[in-house]
């Protein structure tokens, strides 16, 4: 398309931010339309008085090489580190440090590597390792894929599992020090640095197009004129904004791309009580996988903040619609309790914060990131083709390494920009 004077970017988090800043930059006018009171989207910092420090309500870890990532914190002098300490697996009561690795892992790579054509990942466990002998194979990889990537088993690609464990050599994965929500505000800041505006508590109900022009309008009754819309919502709320009668049949692709739940759970103690357990030190813990009901914890190591952070994740956190932030909190308690044998009156007592975040039930998000189905690629060509002067971008319609993550979301909120731009001058 000509290089337009005026676009209208919906959405204020990783992708969107990106995309305004972008723009912004190479001098077109930017408006950034965000629904919520905040900026991030998915990317949530929690109060620091809260937790002693701006912790991260959605996303956390950066993942792989993550370059685009990397190359923004830079700009922004942000720093960051891997990831430290020790993994502990906890099952019957019994506890053993622990690798990724399932049993009959290297069996595992083997079929991964000469897999031609790609299956549901249910599809394949059931195919290629039905024995009994494989039965703990099958509970890993399934753990870890609804687990990891908050993905159902029946629907999730096995060659996007291939693509997470082996044919790529990447920087393990680490923290940013001050979090996402830095290079948010960075990112925020630089956008109206250049121009950009961003107008807070605008949530889009409908996109318009007529006469090579676009009209995006918010439930507040205003309507933004522009040359072209960039929508980065999460993909459920593409169905719940009115849009042009072209784009709104390339949508109906989106359902070939996964999108996961997650419920976050974020304790902060007076003290790290669980440093020394049964005899063991556990001051460098960073990872425990368990059997109890929140399978998945983490701490801050080496930062010393008192804080553990549970994970329940896939179609499991769909079932948790029902339960408010005390129930969810209780049941973050319950499951440490079992882990730790320790009373969950007594956790209880210890806390001085807690959050229970359950982002399916967010309006916003109405789930936490997307993940590969075997017909996710051909969803992505179809959703990356503009229609009536509207593109549709976001951490779903990457289509490199690490989807689904805050890396997706920013370089991809950044290639549709530069789609719109057109090719820089020679």
């Amino acid at each position: 398309m000509k290089s337009p004077r005026h676009v209208v970017v919906v959405g204020a988090g990783a992708a969107g931010l990106m995309a305004g800043r972008t723009l912004a930059r190479a001098g077109v006018r930017a408006t950034v339309l965000e629904a919520r009171q905040r900026l991030g989207g998915r990317i949530w910092a929690l109060p620091e008085d809260e937790f002693g420090y701006r912790a991260e309500g959605g996303p956390e870890f950066v993942h792989g090489a993550a370059p685009v990532t990397r190359r923004l914190a830079r700009e922004a002098g942000l720093g960051w580190y891997p990831r430290h300490g020790a993994r502990w697996a906890v099952r019957g009561g019994a506890w053993a440090t622990t690798t990724w690795d399932p049993p009959h892992a290297d069996r595992f790579r083997q079929a991964l590597e000469e897999l031609r054509e790609d299956l549901p990942v249910s599809a394949f466990l059931a195919s290629y390792f039905p024995g009994d002998e494989y039965a703990e194979l099958r509970r890993s990889v399934t753990r870890m894929t609804e687990g990891y990537d908050a993905a159902d088993v029946t629907r999730a690609s096995t060659f996007a599992v291939r693509e997470e464990w082996i044919g790529r050599d990447a920087p393990s994965e680490g923290r940013l020090k001050d979090g996402y929500c830095a290079v948010i505000d960075y990112l925020a800041q630089d956008c109206r640095a250049h121009g950009g505006e961003i107008r807070l508590g605008a949530e889009v109900i409908a996109i318009e197009s007529r006469d090579g022009r676009v009209v995006v309008r918010t439930r507040d009754g205003t309507a933004v004129d522009a040359n072209a819309a960039i929508l980065t919502v999460p993909l459920p709320l593409l169905y719940e904004i009115g849009l042009p009668a072209a784009l709104r049949e390339r949508t109906r692709a989106a359902i070939d791309i996964g999108y996961g739940n997650v419920v976050k759970l974020l304790f902060r103690f007076r003290d790290q009580w669980w440093a020394t357990h049964d005899g063991k030190d556990l001051s460098d813990l960073a990872f425990l996988l368990t059997d109890a009901k929140v399978p998945t914890w983490w701490t801050q190591h080496p930062a010393p903040h008192a804080v553990l952070t549970g994970w329940y994740s896939g179609l499991k956190a769909d079932g948790l619609a029902g339960l408010g932030e005390a129930a969810l909190i209780d049941m973050g308690l319950d499951s440490l309790a079992q882990v730790f044998g320790r009373p969950a009156a007594e956790l209880k007592a210890k806390l001085t914060a807690a959050r229970a975040i359950n982002w399916g039930t967010d309006p916003f998000a109405r789930g936490a990131y997307s993940y590969a189905t075997p017909r996710t690629d051909a969803a992505q060509l179809v959703l990356n083709e503009p229609a009536d002067g509207v593109f549709i971008s976001g951490e779903a319609l990457y289509t490199g390494v690490d989807r689904g993550t805050v890396e997706a979301a920013l370089a991809h909120g950044e290639e549709t920009a530069k789609w719109i731009l057109g090719p820089s001058p020679a």
